[in-house]
C-alpha cells in the first residue's frame, strides 16, 4: 500500500545524517559529561561544541543557549521562573497559542493570581496589534508570550514589531519558535526577543531535545532541580547523543535552508491549487491558503463534508496509508475540537472536517496528488 506522510508539523523524518552522528555518539563518547576523568570531558566537549554551533546560528553566545526535552519543557522554564523569579505578574497571550503557553499560563494564574490579557486575533488567524499595544500600557510587570508560526494555521507572527512593542513598554517577550527554527533565519541580535524555545523533530532532528534561548542576565532560575548542568538552569545528567543530534540537524537545516524553502513551498503552492480545481467549495483557515502569509509548510483546509460523515474522514485517509492531522499532535487524544479554529471558524464551519496538511523535503508532488484523488472519494455533502 502506498504510504504518504503529510504531518510534519507534528514530527518529522530524522534525516541519515543526524542518526549516523547520534549512533556514532552513543558508541564512543558514552561518559557522563559530569564526570571529571577523559570520558566525562570527552562528552562535554561534545556539549559544549554543539552549544557553541547553535548559538552562532542565532548570533548569540554560548551561554544564552539551554538545553531542555523539548520545547514544552522550554516554555515551561521561561514562563514559570518569569512569574516566580522575576516577579511577573501580567501576561499576555493569544487563544491560539500552544497549549505548552495556554496551559502553563492558566496553571500560573491559579498558583500566583497572576492576571492574563488575551490579544485579539481576527478571523485570519492574525494578530491585532493595535490591541497588543493597547494592553501593553499596564503598570505591573508585564510578559508577552506570542509563538512565531502558529502550528496549526501556519499564520507567520510580525516577531520583530512584537520584540520592540516590548521593549517600548518594558516588557519582557517570550516567543515558543517551534515551528520556526530550523525553517528561517532568526538573528536574536536584531530581534530583541528575551526568550525563544525550540525542538529537534520539528526539523529533522531526535525527538526529546530542544532548548530555550534565554538573554544574558534575565534572572531566570531553574524549573528542575538536583545537580549543576546546563550553567544551574536545567539539573539532569545530559543526554550527549540528543544533543549532539540537534545540533546536526540544525546545521542541515542551516546549510539547506534556501533550498529547502523553494522546494517545499512549490509543494504547497501546487496542493493549494490543486485543492482550489478539484475540490472548489473547500477553502483554507488562517492564511495557511496565503503562500505570502503563512509558512511554507503548512496548509489547513476546511472540507465540504457533512457533520455526519466527517467524524471518519482522518480515520479513513489512514486507512488509505494517508498521514495528516485536524490539528496539534498534543491533542490528538482528545475529543474537543482544535481551540484555535474555535476561535477562527464560524459554527456551520466548524462543523466540517478541518485537516491539517504540513509538508517537508521528503514529499513529493506525485503523493500529494495521491493525496487528493483519495480525498475526492471521501468527500461526501
Amino acid at each position: 500500500m502506498k504510504t504518504v506522510y503529510l504531518d510534519n508539523a507534528a514530527t518529522t523524518q530524522i534525516h541519515e545524517d543526524v542518526i549516523d552522528a547520534m549512533t556514532q555518539v552513543m558508541k564512543q563518547s558514552y561518559g557522563n559529561a559530569s564526570s571529571t576523568h577523559s570520558f566525562g570531558r570527552s562528552s562535554k566537549a561534545l556539549i559544549e561544541k554543539s552549544r557553541k554551533a547553535i548559538a552562532s546560528f542565532f548570533k548569540v553566545s554560548a551561554g544564552e543557549i539551554v538545553f531542555t526535552a523539548g520545547g514544552t519543557e522550554a516554555d515551561n522554564l521561561v514562563l514559570r521562573s518569569a512569574v516566580r523569579d522575576l516577579h511577573v505578574e501580567h501576561i499576555i497571550i493569544s487563544k491560539i497559542e500552544h497549549h505548552a503557553v495556554l496551559h502553563t499560563v492558566e496553571q500560573l494564574q491559579t498558583e500566583y493570581h497572576i492576571s492574563i490579557s488575551y490579544v485579539n486575533v481576527y478571523e485570519s488567524g492574525e494578530i491585532d496589534y493595535k490591541h497588543l499595544e493597547e494592553l501593553l500600557q499596564n503598570p505591573k510587570k508585564t510578559l508577552v508570550s506570542l509563538m512565531h508560526v502558529n502550528n496549526e494555521i501556519g499564520n507567520i507572527l510580525d516577531i520583530q514589531r512584537v520584540a520592540l512593542l516590548c521593549k517600548a513598554n518594558k516588557a519582557l517577550f517570550h516567543s515558543d519558535t517551534v515551528q520556526s527554527v530550523g525553517h528561517y533565519p532568526l538573528d536574536l541580535q536584531e530581534i530583541p526577543v528575551d526568550f525563544i524555545a525550540a525542538s529537534a523533530h520539528k526539523f529533522h532532528g531526535p525527538k526529546g531535545v530542544g532548548f530555550a534561548f534565554i538573554r544574558k542576565n534575565s534572572g531566570l532560575k531553574p524549573l528542575i532541580f538536583g545537580g549543576e548542568q546546563e550553567r544551574g538552569l536545567r539539573a539532569g545528567t545530559e543526554s550527549v547523543h540528543n544533543i549532539v543530534g540537534i545540533e546536526k540537524a540544525l546545521s542541515i537545516a542551516h546549510t539547506t535552508m534556501e533550498s529547502q524553502h523553494a522546494y517545499v513551498q512549490d509543494l504547497k503552492q501546487h496542493f493549494i491549487t490543486s485543492i482550489k480545481k478539484e475540490i472548489p467549495l473547500a477553502t483554507f483557515n488562517g492564511h495557511s491558503g496565503d503562500i505570502e502569509k503563512s509558512t511554507y509548510t503548512i496548509v489547513n483546509v476546511c472540507l465540504p463534508v457533512s457533520a455526519e460523515h466527517s467524524a471518519m474522514l482522518l480515520f479513513q485517509l489512514d486507512l488509505k496509508g494517508i498521514a495528516c492531522s485536524k490539528g496539534s499532535a498534543c491533542q490528538s487524544g482528545s475529543i474537543q475540537s482544535s481551540h484555535v479554529l474555535a476561535e477562527l471558524l464560524s459554527e456551520s464551519d466548524l462543523q466540517k472536517p478541518s485537516i491539517r496538511f504540513s509538508f517537508s523535503t521528503y514529499n513529493t508532488k506525485e503523493e500529494l496528488d495521491f493525496v487528493i484523488e483519495q480525498l475526492k472519494t471521501l468527500i461526501v455533502t
